[in-house]
Formats: C-alpha cells, structure tokens, sequence
C-alpha cells in the first residue's frame, strides 16, 4: 500500500447502525501495526473533494463506542451521485494524502463509486485497496441475504403498523401508512411483522414489484371495509401503473423532482394524502387517516435491531481485514448461514456496483396485496431481541336486559 492512512466515508441517507460500520472500521484498522491514521470524510465524497477531514485516529475508544450505539452519520452524508469526473477529483485527493486503503459506507450509488475509484487507482497504478461496505434500510444491494441497516428500519415500520392497528381498532375506519422504498418493497413488507390476531392490520400492504391499479385499490379497500368494519393499509412510496410512472405522479398536479430528476417521493406526505381523498370521495367512507413515515423509519433512536448493530459493527470490522490480508478491492456482503448466523464475503465491485435488488416472487403473496410465510421468516430473526407484543381483552358479553 501507499502508506498507513486510511479514509472511511459515509454516503446516502443515515441509519440507525451506520456508525457502528463506521466505528468498525476505526477500532479494527487500530489492531494493524503499519496503520498511522484513519481518517473520516465529513459528508460523504463531497468532504473528499473539498478535503474536509476528521482523523479520527485521535478519537477515544470509549467515546467510539457511544457513537457506535448513535444513530444517523456521524460523519455527515451527501447525496452527490459522481460521475467519472468527480470521480477523478476524489482520486487526487487520495494521492495527495497518500491514502492506502479507502472505505466507503452506503449503498447503490456509494458502490459504484467505490468502482470507478478502483478503476481509475489501478489506471494510475496506484496501490490504493477500495472496499464499499453495505448499508441501506432498502435493503436493495444485490448478492446480500440483506444490508444493514435494514433491520432497524423493519423494526420501527413491524412496530409502527402495530401501534397504528390497534389504534384503527379502537376507532375504526381506514388508515393508510406510507413507507420508503421506490424500487424495492422489502421495508413495506416489514408492516406484516406487525400483525398479531388474523384480523390485526395491515389488511392489505401494496410493493412496487406489483403494478397498482388504483381500481383494484378501490375494490379491495372496500372489500375490507365491508369485511372487518375497518382497513388498514401499507404502501411503498414507489408504487406505480402499468408504464412504470409513480402513482403519486399520477394523482398529484404538481411534484417535485429530486437532483437526478426522479420524482420526489420521500419527505412529503402527497401520496398518503392523495389515496386517503380517493377512498373519501369514491367510496364515501368518512374516517380515513393517512401518515408518510418519511424519514422517521430511518433512523428512530431507541428502534435498533441488536442483531443489526452486531452485523452492521462486523461488515465495518471484516472490510478491514479484506483490504489487509485481501488482495482485491471489493464489496462486504452478509450471507445467510443456517438458522440463524451469517458469514461475509468479499464480492466484486462489478457484481454489486449501480444495480439494484427487489423483492422475490416468493415474498409476495399471489394476491399482491400480503406477504408470504417464507418473507416472515425470513424477516422475523433480523428484527433482533425484545419486540414488543400487543394483547386484547377476551369477549365475555353480558346479557342484555333492556334492549334484547
């Protein structure tokens, strides 16, 4: 390698683990002789190129820990999407500071980059190691039984439909939650863990991997209605028609559209309230209540999977040992070993980078509108120890005496 420093980095939205991958990353590089600093790169690959950086090597291993255990970036994020320009820049910068080894955390698009700064490193011929290490509640990096990060998240929607079912119990009518995910509806899915009792909610849960037609929306949420006395529903933000355009660009007049043109599905509460008024005016039901998680589902203090923090803690410490006794660059991957553990892998940053992961066929019920058994199996051991559990009174009626 080119010298003892090394940089991590953190890019896209937080997570309620992130830090422990970062942490990871900080304490594992210590037990290595040759390492003289780490240093972290305040939002992102925009710190890199503006050389905002934190050298963490001065940091204590006790105030680590309790980073560890904080949610969100402690290092600040960012959401360029480099090209292969920015890319070159971020590259200088690594040969000025005469960096050895480059880690960067995220998902997708922090992948892909971590790619092209390979790339341009061995073009260069410069010994740089570049390992992306996984994270992303969307759980949407391909070649990983699932991401960190994740599970957190699952945790906080299972419990958040719980919460919201046993309130649309109480006062009955129609409840419509809305979740992240665009392309991939694993953490709309989570909503199922929720469920208790086989009338508890969500009755009917909605992915992008299904065309929705807001027809069939209609006549299911009305056939629920009809069925239970109430309906509540979970739905990805990136549910969309038959051509692929989002439904809330459907509905909606106006919608804003994100740096890289995408609509705006996150941060706004359009498409909760634009199905609620659907199933006000055609199917005149009165009581319809909508909520957008939004970014709450990100990074809820207090929400945490343990078995996500431990594995979020080891995919920072195995990239680590990947870069120094490994011999290429790479992508940490978590594998499913049994029931339950895991293993890691070091997969290649081609086999990773810029593609996306959804939901399997076997995920999903035939119906479209639930989740199979084998997705809450799969799902249940990541949500980790001590969810919590709802219960009901038993029915001992009372015989009338007036209105019998």
């Amino acid at each position: 390698m080119a010298s003892g420093k090394i940089l991590v980095a953190q890019g896209g939205g937080p997570t309620a683990v992130i830090n422990q991958s970062l942490v990871g990353v900080a304490l594992e590089a210590r037990r290595f002789a040759h390492i003289g600093h780490i240093y972290g790169a305040h939002h992102g690959v925009r710190g890199i190129i503006d050389e905002d950086f934190a050298d963490l090597t001065q940091e204590t291993s006790h105030n680590l820990e309790l980073v560890a255990n904080t949610p969100s970036s402690a290092l600040g994020s960012t959401r360029d999407k480099p090209d292969e320009a920015y890319c070159r820049e971020i590259f200088k910068v690594l040969q000025a500071h005469k960096i050895g080894h480059f880690f960067y955390i995220g998902g997708n698009d922090s992948s892909d980059t971590v790619r092209i700064v390979s790339q341009q490193a061995r073009a260069a011929n410069y010994p740089l190691r570049s390992i992306h290490i996984p994270k992303t509640i969307d759980n949407d990096l391909v070649g990983n039984d699932h991401t960190p990060g994740f599970p957190s998240a699952a945790r906080f929607v299972a419990q958040a439909f719980a919460g919201a079912n046993l309130d649309n119990a109480a006062l009955p009518g129609v409840y419509v939650g809305v979740v992240m995910g665009r392309h991939a509806g694993f953490l709309t899915a989570a909503s199922a863990l929720g469920k208790k009792f086989p009338d508890d909610g969500p009755h009917l849960i909605y992915l992008p991997e299904r065309t929705f037609v807001i027809a069939q929306f209609l006549a299911d949420v009305k056939s629920t209605y009809e069925r239970y006395g109430r309906c509540v529903i979970a739905v990805s933000e990136g549910i969309h028609d038959a051509s692929g355009t989002p439904i809330a660009a459907l509905l909606a007049k106006e919608m804003e559209h994100d740096a890289h043109g995408n609509v705006q599905l996150s941060g706004n509460g359009a498409l909760a309230d634009l199905l609620c008024e659907e199933i006000k005016s055609k199917l005149k039901i009165k009581r319809v209540r909508g909520d957008t998680f939004g970014y709450l589902q990100r990074s809820f203090i207090g929400c945490v999977s343990d078995v996500d923090q431990r594995e979020a803690r080891e995919v920072g410490e195995k990239a680590v040992q990947f870069a120094m006794w490994g011999q290429h660059d790479g992508s940490v991957a978590i594998k499913r070993t049994g029931f339950y553990s895991v293993d890691y892998e070091l997969l290649p940053l081609d086999a990773v980078a810029g593609k996306t992961r959804v939901m399997e066929d076997e995920f999903i019920a035939p119906s479209g509108t639930d989740v199979t058994d084998a997705f809450r199996m799969y799902l249940r051991p990541l949500l980790g120890s001590g969810m919590p559990d709802a219960f009901r009174l038993r029915h001992h009626p009372v015989d009338r005496v007036l209105n019998k």
